[in-house]
């Protein structure tokens, strides 16, 4: 019997296994939760400094695609400015893993759009800074 990852990517299988950045924070920089017409969920957990994004961490209910373009969104960003983050974009997401299965672009979507979210987020929390104390979470 064929091995059902066999025709999987070495970019996919690791972000699809990757747990390391599972946690949810209580207060982050900039949080954003979104969830796509699949029922998959991501909520997404922005640690900045400096305009620079130090550290993203989500948590999420959905299948290893899901996961996959999660933790691919979070590999790109890290060390990233957050205008260089607003240029990631799903077809970035989808390219990185090579092997994301054609139906499941909607993953990339999702990850990529929580991002966004979260990203406005951090731009409103800059704004108003009391506003990062009252966020509401899931």
């Amino acid at each position: 019997m064929k091995n059902m990852f066999s025709c999987q990517s070495e970019n996919y299988l690791n972000m699809a296994f990757d747990s390391k950045r599972i946690a949810r924070l209580e207060k982050p920089d900039g949080y954003g939760c979104r969830k796509g017409d699949c029922g998959d969920s991501i909520e997404m957990f922005l640690t900045i400094s400096n305009n620079t994004i130090d550290h993203v961490n989500f948590d999420i209910d959905g299948c290893l695609n899901t996961r996959a373009c999660a933790n691919t969104v979070a590999c790109l960003v890290e060390g990233k400015t957050i205008n260089d983050a607003w240029e990631i974009s799903p077809e970035s997401v989808i390219n990185f893993l090579q092997t994301l299965p054609e139906g499941e672009t909607h993953c990339a979507e999702l990850a990529v759009s929580t991002l966004y979210q979260a990203l406005v987020n951090y731009q409103q929390n800059c704004q108003k800074i009391w506003k990062k104390q009252y966020q509401k979470r899931l």
